[in-house]
């Protein structure tokens, strides 16, 4: 493939800056669109990078356009379905912003439009590109810590009325639940570290500060379907720095974010050893690796092959956050997965 792909940016919130920048250190793609529900929005980024492109109110307008062959969608939670869908149906490869759905009616139909298009996906679970959980995922695999036994992965960050997103973010309709909104990016972490699916959930919350119509604070316990055990927290009205924890406790050693015991490796080993690398202790969105997620999907793309984080991949991490959602509406019963 020697033509550029033509990218269309729907949605111009804070990460669709993010998205740009990285769209633009690609050699292989040009963004050809930016569209937003206003115009000014969508001129306010094309002036930023000096791009030279129409600016776009009109959705249909984007799909339209034959020079479009990605559309990343990075608007409200509640549109991520429906245009992710008209996308496919369109025939343009997607990469939409998590929550992809917030229903598990929107979840199904997501899932099936693309499969049904046959295009390429991927859904902005962007973590899995941070080059922590790239070794850790890497050590799991080198038995490292020999046979996983439990593994926990929270999801800490007071989002506030100061959110830039919070009109659409603290609702039912819009924002989902904390799971959808936020804790997502730990369960999809959890299921990427550990390669096994959830089976079973169960999980409690509370409200505290009661800025959100939903539930802000979620605690889930799980069981993988080896056996192993889960547990995973997303604490939306804590007063605390941004943290992103992650334990990993195997029959041969552990690790702890950045720290590793492992005896097989350090023979003699007496402390935690520390690993110098990148770690997730940001919210800010500049700091995600979104270089490494779009050059992934642009290969993807261009050698014709879905990725390890595509939107049937997600389907899964999606279907998790709602069966932990059910949980919660249920007073803690056990819920079991898939839930189809």
């Amino acid at each position: 493939m020697d033509k550029k792909l033509g990218v269309a940016i729907h949605g111009v919130g804070d990460v669709a800056f993010a998205h740009a920048a990285s769209w633009l250190r690609n050699p292989h793609v040009q963004i050809v669109s930016v569209s937003s529900r206003k115009r000014e929005s969508a001129q306010r980024l094309i002036d930023q990078f000096g791009l030279d492109c129409p600016a776009r109110d009109n959705f249909d307008e984007v799909l339209a356009d034959s020079r479009v062959d990605i559309v990343n969608l990075s608007g409200p939670n509640q549109v991520h379905a429906p245009q992710g869908i008209a996308a496919a149906d369109a025939g343009k490869h997607v990469l939409v912003e998590k929550p992809m759905a917030i229903t598990m009616d929107e979840n199904r139909a997501l899932r099936d439009a693309v499969a049904r298009a046959g295009v390429k996906s991927i859904v902005s679970f962007v973590l899995r590109w941070n080059p922590l959980l790239e070794t850790l995922k890497s050590l799991v695999a080198a038995d490292a810590i020999g046979e996983l036994l439990y593994i926990e992965v929270d999801y800490w960050h007071g989002i506030g009325p100061g959110y830039r997103g919070w009109e659409w973010a603290h609702t039912f309709r819009t924002g989902g639940s904390a799971a959808l909104l936020a804790g997502c990016h730990a369960l999809d972490a959890l299921r990427f570290l550990a390669g096994r699916e959830v089976v079973e959930v169960s999980a409690m919350s509370n409200n505290k500060k009661g800025l959100y119509q939903y539930d802000a604070n979620v605690v889930a316990t799980m069981k993988l379907d080896d056996g192993t055990l889960a547990k995973s927290s997303v604490l939306l009205d804590a007063d605390i720095p941004y943290a992103f924890n992650i334990d990993l406790v195997g029959t041969g050693g552990s690790l702890r974010d950045n720290r590793i015991w492992s005896k097989r490796l350090f023979p003699g080993q007496k402390s935690w050893a520390t690993m110098p690398t990148i770690l997730p202790d940001s919210g800010d969105v500049h700091h995600h690796p979104f270089d490494a997620q779009i050059n992934h999907f642009v290969d993807c793309i261009r050698e014709d092959r879905q990725s390890h984080c595509s939107v049937a991949d997600a389907y899964r991490t999606h279907e998790l956050c709602l069966a932990i959602d059910r949980s919660i509406a249920e007073g803690g019963r056990v819920v079991k997965l898939p839930l189809e």
